[in-house]
């Protein structure tokens, strides 16, 4: 990519130094680097859970742990789901159930089909093993490997977490918890009919403990609670590895909002269903964890009090944060299986000394969906972020930090914005012809045309209603039109999905600001480069070096758009966009809409509520962009900025194009001026 312009200023130079990071505030800096903290405290975190068992010999204690790390990983797994991606999940134990029956059918001997040459290559395997029936034949004993089956049961977790999802995340809010719900519930209820395969009400029985170099671990707790920690940690570090990349990223958008997501090129269904997927595969491996360790499994496990009881751990813990829901699971499962029978212990003894009966009976384990209820209100109530928020609020900004870089006007440098290729083509860039869109007996938009050729700046206008975002909706795919065509660059996409219209080249802004309100403005703009980044989940995850380099380089190229606007945002960067002023998130949609290395960009008022002197700075800014190659569509209703911005104006009213032409002309235009300020005014 060429530099267009001057060199790189001081401050992007200073940017690929790392001077910038230097230079901001870092808060509860005592000593040690917060990085060096971080690592500190993670080791002592690890050291502590390995040594637990060691230095306390209490099997039952133990027991405990082990289960409270089973729900630890059932919680970051329904984080990924409902923290990252926003997707309400009241069903998300019965991936727990697919999991641990898949583990229980595949070791026990629930299921004894007759031997057959088929099962030969599987006994060589070492799958199943061949025994002597009651009837006299022989019969198939199924023995799949505990730790074969870990990554076997995620994977099953996982194709039915897409298959629940493909018909059924397109639904939104409410209605998706409905169906979640519902799956929740039917899963039990076919475990529950099918004794031939699950044994019914009964439960699996005689599910074969793990073993390892020969080692079974039987019933003995302290085994399977250092495999909860191995578990929890490698869960632990695919969720961050997520969370900070592409994905993750991707996931957040959706979660803040879908339609400014898709506008930014996020295939919102894809990505749905990959978080789904990944939900479940967490909980399908948990599953088979939890039942190899009690060596049994009955439908009761996995009702929907488990999946409530999780959904509070996530909110104790702080919904979308990885360490959060860990603490948050550990707490609160700790909370049943410690604090509540020790205190109800206590509660006995008082009881007995004032002779008071119902305290010498009350058991507060078996109130622990009402306790969990009362930690739910009390978390919503006063400390909604939860324990651990997702997102670390920063200090505001000191004055010289708010004075330091200002940069008024147009942008000193712009690198690789817009077209390379600077040459005039006879072909327009965008072309809408017949364009209409109606809204059940609403006609928003009535046969519209409009041409906007390669590196020019076209402005729509018009009165309130007058269809021009609903033009803009239609162009870039968040609205299917009636009739018409709408063509970029010799390409039909008038009936493209919005990250599509992206990826062709086409970016925008809202006329209501549609940023990412609970993620740093640094990340607002990282998510406008998503098209243009080709990290998927493996990569996410192995963090080889060339999705190292890349995250690298999109991260690097993020601060430099943000440092064309100075002082404005760069000092800004790790604040979280609702934080910001009305200008500054104005600024800031435009940087994530120029992230995407637009061909066109299309802003939708984008100096509504500035002042004077914010709108001279902004209108400075779009001519730099356009003098970078960018080709612009503008709606506006400050007619000295259309003025000195465009080169060709198109006015719309009541969904028609009323008038086209140079601004001098159309500002003249009878039919424009009764449009704006009625028929007297066009008489006078």
């Amino acid at each position: 990519m060429a530099d267009i312009g001057k060199p790189p200023s001081a401050t992007t130079a200073s940017l690929r130094r790392g001077s910038w990071a230097k230079a901001l505030p870092r808060p509860g800096f005592v000593g040690l680097s917060p990085v060096t903290r971080r690592h500190m405290a993670i080791l002592l975190i690890v050291a502590a859970a390995v040594l637990f068992p060691l230095l306390h010999k209490n099997d039952a204690d133990i027991d405990s742990a082990a289960n409270a790390l089973a729900f630890a990983a059932l919680a970051l797994g329904l984080n990924i789901v409902v923290g990252f991606a926003g997707l309400l999940d009241l069903g998300y134990a019965a991936f727990f159930a697919i999991g641990a029956y898949a583990y229980g059918v595949a070791s026990s001997f629930q299921l004894q089909p007759e031997w057959s040459s088929f099962w030969e290559p599987f006994r060589w395997l070492d799958l199943v093993s061949r025994m002597p029936g009651a009837s006299g034949s022989d019969i198939v004993h199924f023995q799949v490997s505990f730790w074969l089956m870990l990554p076997v049961s995620a994977v099953i977790a996982a194709f039915f977490g897409v298959l629940f999802g493909a018909p059924t995340l397109r639904l939104k809010g409410d209605y998706l918890a409905i169906v979640t719900l519902g799956f929740g519930e039917i899963v039990p209820i076919v475990a529950r009919n099918i004794p031939s395969v699950t044994n019914g009400a009964m439960g699996l029985n005689g599910v074969a403990a793990p073993q390892l170099f020969g080692y079974s671990f039987g019933v003995r707790a302290t085994p399977y609670y250092y495999v909860g920690i191995a578990l929890v940690a490698l869960l632990i570090i695919t969720s961050l590895r997520l969370k900070d990349s592409r994905i993750g990223r991707a996931w957040m958008a959706i979660r803040e909002d879908e339609i400014a997501a898709a506008a930014m090129g996020v295939n919102r269904v894809r990505f749905k269903l990959l978080a789904f997927a990944t939900g479940a595969a967490f909980a399908g491996a948990t599953g088979t964890f939890y039942v190899a360790k009690l060596q049994t499994a009955t439908p009761e496990m996995f009702m929907f009090p488990v999946s409530v009881m999780i959904l509070v751990m996530i909110v104790f813990g702080g919904i979308g944060s990885v360490w959060g829901v860990v603490v948050g699971a550990l707490l609160l499962q700790m909370l049943q299986s410690w604090f509540l029978e020790d205190l109800s212990q206590w509660l006995h003894v008082l009881g007995r000394l004032i002779n008071f009966d119902w305290l010498q009976h009350v058991e507060l384990a078996s109130s622990i969906e009402l306790i969990f209820g009362l930690i739910l209100v009390l978390m919503m109530l006063y400390r909604r972020e939860g324990l651990i928020p997702a997102t670390r609020r920063m200090p505001a900004l000191t004055l010289d930090q708010q004075s330091a870089q200002i940069e008024r006007g147009g942008f000193d440098t712009l690198r690789a914005l817009g077209n390379e290729d600077r040459n005039a083509s006879a072909e327009p860039l965008l072309e809408v012809s017949g364009l209409s869109v109606s809204f059940g007996g609403l006609v928003a938009l009535h046969s519209v045309s409009l041409s906007v050729p390669a590196h020019s700046v076209v402005a729509v206008i018009g009165p309130n209603g007058s269809g021009k975002s609903t033009l803009f909706n239609a162009v870039t795919g968040l609205v299917v039109p009636d009739s018409g065509s709408v063509r970029f660059a010799g390409r039909e996409i008038g009936r493209l999905p919005p990250h599509r219209v992206l990826e062709c080249g086409i970016a925008r802004t809202f006329q209501n600001i549609r940023l990412f309100p609970n993620l740093t403005v640094l990340e607002n703009v990282m998510i406008g480069m998503h098209a243009r980044l080709g990290a998927g989940p493996a990569g996410a995850l192995l963090r080889l070096p060339r999705t190292r380099r890349e995250e690298e380089a999109a991260r690097e190229r993020a601060l430099e758009i943000l440092a064309l606007f100075g002082n404005r945002l760069l000092p800004r960067a790790d604040h979280v966009a609702s934080s910001l002023s009305y200008a500054n998130r104005r600024r800031t949609e435009i940087a994530r809409a120029l992230a995407s290395h637009p061909k066109l960009l299309l802003l939708d008022e984008p100096t509504a509520g500035m002042n004077p002197a914010e709108t001279l700075e902004l209108a400075e800014q779009i001519k730099s962009l356009h003098d970078a190659g960018v080709a612009i569509v503008l709606i506006e209703h400050k007619l000295d900025v259309v003025v000195s911005l465009a080169d060709m104006v198109v006015v719309l009213d009541h969904g028609e194009k009323i008038a086209e032409g140079p601004p001098a002309v159309v500002r003249r235009d009878e039919d424009v001026i009764r449009a704006y300020l009625g028929r007297s005014a066009a008489l006078a």
